[in-house]
């Protein structure tokens, strides 16, 4: 069985994600479904042993026998590969996420143009949330790209591993990658904070002092990109302020009602007129009635202000399921299957 073979049957497929677990088929993730690919023969611990380890470095093997689980970048006949090594019954498994070549517009990418104020932005901080695997890397890269190819700005970014790369236009872009660029999150977004930064992307929110310096340098005057993984965007904001001690949540839901510019919930929905899937959002601003609201700790009304400030650029998520599936583009049954608050979505649609 060949790496190579493999990684290239995912990209002629269009996967979103390649699978290699001893005791199964190959196992390619398309659409959304995952198909194993029976025309080959059963990955043995052997052949996944010499597949995987065969694109690690010597330090990068050390640390998966250390750890047990590495996430690295992989590129592979012109495309790149995020690629999670882990032990699974004392064998060695990979997961490779395709990486498209292009990175997309958000027209592109079929997201609404209330998305393209991102890129405006000067300072504050910008949340794209979802379950895993629903495209908010994507989405990110979308606007990180936009601000590259539109304004003069000095990019930062801190991800684990690096996934899309931006190509030289207007900006200049740092992309800093864990355990390679970078020791952990919190010394490079310390760092990056002397670096003279514009722009700066954490790819992930992972704990209440990454959260924490990065509101900091969303408060002097940075424009601040990240992802969290919540199902709504009410849900983003109480994840934040909940990740930090009592006794510190006042301070930080009076920080985060001032920096925050605007959250993004979603995900990709298995398309009804074509074969693919289409993005379904929520979008919450940062208007002085949702900032007061995140300073007095009433997250339980935010619901109300997406259902009724729609003229404002709010997007309930349930509303855009109800276009979605109007459009034709959805049926029924995904739209109550994907909706986050099915009882409401009955008022839409009967």
């Amino acid at each position: 069985m060949d790496l190579s073979q493999l990684l290239q049957n995912a990209i002629d497929k269009q996967a979103s994600d390649l699978h290699i677990i001893p005791g199964y088929f190959p196992s390619l993730r398309i659409n959304g479904e995952l198909y194993q690919l029976k025309t080959y023969s059963l990955v043995t611990p052997e052949n996944s042993q010499a597949m995987i380890m065969s694109i690690l470095n010597d330090q990068e093997k050390e640390n998966l026998l250390a750890n047990k689980e590495i996430d690295i970048g992989y590129e592979f006949n012109n495309n790149r590969f995020r690629v999670n090594i882990y032990f699974g019954k004392n064998n060695i498994c990979a997961s490779f996420r395709l990486i498209p070549i292009k990175i997309k517009t958000l027209e592109e990418l079929l997201l609404p143009a209330e998305l393209s104020k991102c890129s405006q932005f000067n300072q504050g901080l910008v949340l794209i949330t979802g379950p895993a695997g629903e495209g908010k890397t994507t989405t990110l890269a979308s606007i990180i790209n936009d601000i590259n190819i539109n304004y003069a700005k000095h990019i930062v970014t801190i991800e684990d591993p690096i996934e899309y790369v931006y190509s030289p236009a207007k900006s200049i872009v740092s992309q800093r990658q864990l355990h390679r660029d970078t020791h952990s999150w919190n010394i490079a977004l310390r760092s990056a904070l002397r670096e003279d930064p514009d722009v700066i992307l954490v790819g992930e929110m992972r704990d209440y002092e990454t959260i924490g310096l990065a509101l900091t340098a969303a408060e002097t005057g940075h424009l601040v990109f990240s992802t969290l993984h919540t199902i709504s965007t009410p849900d983003a904001v109480n994840r934040i302020i909940d990740v930090f001690p009592p006794n510190q949540q006042n301070q930080i839901r009076a920080q985060l009602s001032s920096v925050l510019k605007l959250v993004v919930t979603q995900k990709l929905l298995p398309r009804l007129d074509v074969v693919g899937r289409v993005p379904a959002v929520e979008i919450l601003i940062n208007t002085p009635a949702v900032s007061s609201l995140i300073r007095e700790g009433k997250h339980h009304m935010m619901d109300n202000v997406l259902v009724t400030a729609e003229e404002e650029g709010f997007m309930f998520f349930e509303k855009y399921l109800l276009k979605l599936y109007t459009e034709g583009k959805i049926s029924k049954q995904t739209a109550f299957a994907y909706a986050i608050r099915p009882k409401e979505l009955e008022k839409f649609i009967r």
